[in-house]
């Protein structure tokens, strides 16, 4: 990567930056915990794609590879994870491209700072920043954080629904490119003006002259480019905004494609984990003797803070441990259910908190008004995906190969290397396909574990961890409390709210581990104390309330938390909708029309919220009916949910959930569509279960079973419709997901007149 001689203006940018530093007197961590160094006068200015060609193929920047017999191969730096990420993102460049979609294939991105997740790193930027910086990030702060951070310390994360609202430009401008060099080298060959050659299905043509892709790519990547490159105002290929096949799904179905436990190399053994309570934990002893009989066991592996065992197969791995019986230690705090309560409960009642949001002045309308409040909370909530964290290494002669399914690539690069003992770039990292997340690969843990295990070994290694050991260490979505308060008039018009949430500042805590490198216990602790702009995110209301407050009121846990799919709006959602219900109860007003009149100045939501009532046949929510409504706005989009159900002798039965939603222009119909439906299955399973308390350091939950998850033959009817856009499109892969439980709870209170102000719902009535 050749260093460029910088220019006047990066001086002064750099200056501004080192002023910054200063001012502020703030320093964030690197990837490797080391400190960012700001040797900007050395710093690299421009990089060179590092992805692999074969001999018949050329590169085209860092996102685009094309054959000599027409293949385009789309580099995707985000991970896979049945979002449908490997098919959007090469649709967006191949519509500019203008290239015949049979002739697309996709391939993962290595890790280099021309793919840094610039638009995520400022999303980010607050929670990387020391507490009580006030909005720098919204100014020059989350500028340069998003330029120079991402770039400078491979900040290539998959998370928060960002894949496209992040790269789709870059897709776009990467497939506008590759077609002006095609148009520019027929040009030549025919002279002509490029300008005058039509590119679709793969050919550029020009009257009667065609030429395929393949016959063009040794003499365009010969040609210049203009500045600035020109995109298609009306795109001729109309891929966007098509239902084109899937390019992950065939070898999904035929059983090719490779997932981390797929992995099988020669000589490979396995291995098995276990590790103690959540806490400050050390490995105190085991019995060795006890797994002398199992058949099979090659190996064991003892660490400071866990004990692996290698064996032949998996699962006599897992059975030698059970006969090892491991002893942990503890030290510290354990996180406990009762305890964590009480945390949430005096957080609410000690002290002012972090206000994040505020208009107009509350304190007049509540002196004159009715006041009304209402106490909710949410359990700490599992992902549970179908996959537990699985990976495969190798370390041979100072260098590690790795298979792992990450959203954070440089993140598990860094932590295998150190746990190895070698540098970063003796680790070579094959991102693999996903069995779903939700945010659960963000966590590095288990790089770090398969490459002490495999140095040790000497030979190939694949760590699978128990279902029991994924649920009682992962990082969990907080527990949460919220108290809202409003004031109302006499006709029930909310002339004033207050909302205080009580949570663990998980996105800080987040942000510790993945970009500056902590261990989870280190982040943790940390971030106690610390407020958090992104812990109340989604309760910063979409409705019209002159006179408004948001705080947030640290609590401690003692577990990790982390990224959960829609993460904070999941349960910010459930404190306002069901409020909103509350107080349209109370008034006396029927739920649809109570949200309306709150409209003014949200055309975008107003319109999901008329949509869905037409659509699923709103009778008003009153006298038993059993339907219940929620809305929530998230990342620019907009959704509105109905959900018919009643409380039955064998618990919840939801007859039907209805939503419509604006997520802008759509590119993948038949994606959106999965994903809406995915994430209101995910946030009916929020509803009923998906939730574990603690007890003596330990989740409750350690099966799949434990978590009341819905099963296929109680998933309703789910009617889905989107409204027309043309505004800028974005990600759709959790917005389904918060209104969902509110809409169930107002439906049970529709039915039943009783209010669910706890999740899971029926945990607790009040």
């Amino acid at each position: 990567m050749p260093i460029e001689p910088e220019t006047e203006a990066e001086r002064e940018e750099d200056e501004k930056t080192a002023r910054l530093f200063t001012r502020r007197n703030f320093l964030i961590g690197g990837s490797a915990a080391t400190g960012l160094v700001l040797a900007w006068a050395i710093w690299p200015r421009a990089y060179e794609p590092n992805i692999s060609a074969a001999e018949n193929e050329e590169i085209f920047g860092a996102y685009l590879k094309i054959s000599k017999e027409g293949q385009v191969t789309v580099v995707v730096p985000q991970s896979e994870m049945g979002q449908g990420v490997y098919t959007i993102l090469p649709q967006i460049l191949a519509d500019e491209l203008g290239a015949d979609w049979r002739t697309i294939a996709v391939e993962p991105a290595p890790i280099n700072p021309l793919y840094a997740n610039g638009f995520l790193a400022q999303q980010w930027a607050e929670t990387l920043l020391p507490p009580g910086v006030g909005k720098l990030t919204e100014e020059e702060m989350a500028t340069w954080m998003a330029k120079n951070v991402a770039t400078r310390n491979d900040f290539i994360v998959t998370a928060d629904s960002a894949s496209v609202p992040a790269y789709a430009s870059s897709f776009r401008e990467a497939g506008a490119a590759a077609r002006v060099l095609l148009s520019k080298a027929a040009g030549a060959k025919w002279d002509v003006g490029w300008e005058s050659c039509i590119v679709e299905n793969g050919f550029v043509s020009n009257g009667e002259k065609k030429l395929r892709f393949g016959e063009l790519v040794g003499d365009a990547l010969e040609q210049d480019l203009p500045d600035p490159v020109p995109l298609r105002s009306n795109p001729v290929n109309n891929l966007v905004g098509q239902d084109v096949p899937r390019l992950d799904l065939p070898s999904k179905l035929d059983g090719s494609a490779n997932f981390a436990g797929d992995i099988r190399l020669p000589d490979l053994v396995y291995a098995s984990i276990r590790q103690g309570p959540i806490g400050a934990t050390r490995l105190k002893s085991f019995n060795r003797e006890g797994a002398g009989k199992i058949i099979g066991l090659v190996e064991v592996v003892e660490h400071d803070r866990w004990i692996a065992a290698v064996a032949t197969n998996w699962w006599a791995a897992n059975q030698a441990l059970d006969q090892m019986s491991p002893m942990f230690e503890t030290t510290g705090l354990l996180p406990d259910s009762d305890t964590v309560d009480l945390a949430l409960e005096n957080a609410l009642s000690d002290g002012p908190g972090t206000r994040f949001a505020s208009r107009g002045e509350t304190k007049p309308a509540f002196d004159e008004f009715e006041n009304f409040q209402a106490i909710y909370q949410v359990e700490a909530a599992l992902h549970a995906p179908v996959e537990t964290r699985t990976a495969t290494a190798e370390y041979r002669d100072g260098r590690l190969e790795l298979w792992l399914a990450t959203q954070a690539p440089a993140a598990a690069v860094q932590a295998a290397a150190e746990a190895a003992g070698i540098n970063a770039d003796n680790v070579t990292l094959y991102p693999m396909l996903a069995g779903g997340s939700f945010g659960r690969n963000l966590d590095s843990k288990i790089a770090s574990q398969v490459a002490f295990i495999a140095k040790k070994m000497a030979r190939p290694v694949q760590l699978i961890w128990s279902r029991a050991e994924e649920m009682m260490h992962d990082h969990y979505r907080p527990p949460t409390a919220a108290r809202l308060n409003a004031a109302t008039d006499k006709v029930g018009r909310i002339q004033a709210l207050q909302i205080k949430v009580a949570a663990p500042a998980a996105a800080r805590e987040q942000s510790k581990r993945v970009v500056q490198g902590m261990d989870e216990i280190e982040a943790m602790r940390a971030s106690i104390g610390e407020a958090d702009a992104k812990a109340v995110s989604g309760a910063d209301v979409q409705y019209n309330i002159a006179n408004f407050t948001l705080d947030h009121h640290p609590a401690y846990m003692g577990a990790p938390t982390g990224n959960w799919r829609s993460n904070a709006d999941s349960y910010n959602a459930f404190f306002v909708e069901s409020f909103i219900d509350e107080l349209a109860a109370r008034a006396k007003i029927e739920p649809l029309s109570y949200r309306m009149q709150l409209m003014s100045g949200r055309p975008r939501l107003a319109r999901c919220l008329t949509g869905v009532a037409a659509m699923a046949g709103w009778d008003g929510g009153l006298d038993g009916s059993g339907q219940g409504l929620a809305c929530h706005s998230m990342r620019g989009g907009h959704i509105a949910v109905i959900v018919s159900a009643n409380r039955g002798e064998s618990g919840l039965r939801v007859r039907r959930i209805s939503a419509t939603v604006d997520i802008g222009r759509i590119i993948h119909p038949d994606i959106a569509r999965q994903q809406i439906e995915g994430g209101i299955v995910f946030g009916l399973s929020m509803a009923l279960g998906s939730a574990t308390r603690f007890h003596k350091g330990l989740p409750l939950a350690r099966r799949m079973s434990d978590l009341s998850l819905p099963r296929l033959a109680e998933i309703p009817p789910i009617q889905i419709e989107f409204i027309r856009s043309e505004e800028d499109p974005v990600g759709v892969e959790e917005i389904g997901v918060p209104a969902v439980a509110p809409a169930v709870a107002n439906a049970l209170f529709s039915a039943t007149g009783t209010r669910f102000r706890q999740l899971p719902l029926f945990a607790e009535v009040s």
